[in-house]
């Protein structure tokens, strides 16, 4: 009877180890997809690009609207709204690359 239990409970925590190792995998596999992603970025300086061109847009459409004054307020919304678009940019690459680094 006591084999049974102890066999059981064996069982039973190899079982319930198992999505622990499978986290440690998955985010072993987000961090190297995040640092590939980040090199990446670095390397062509997209960060700096999409704000940047965001803000120049912003700036553009808000002198076209509102002269000088405009153009400091479009160039500020522009800007925030290019941080936004840079942090979905990123997300979905460094989930692009997780698929792409999936065994199955």
């Amino acid at each position: 009877m006591r084999l049974k239990i102890t066999a059981g409970m064996i069982a039973l925590s190899g079982i319930l180890a198992l999505p622990i190792s499978s986290l440690t995998q998955t985010d072993e596999r987000h961090r190297e997809a995040q640092r590939e992603q980040d090199a990446h970025d670095r390397r062509h300086h997209n960060t700096a690009k999409t704000v940047g061109g965001s803000a120049a847009g912003g700036a553009a459409v808000g002198a076209l609207a509102g002269g000088g004054k405009g153009a400091l307020i479009g160039g500020a919304v522009g800007a925030g709204g290019g941080v936004v678009a840079d942090k979905v940019r990123k997300h979905q690459g460094v989930k692009k690359r997780e698929r792409r680094m999936d065994p199955q």
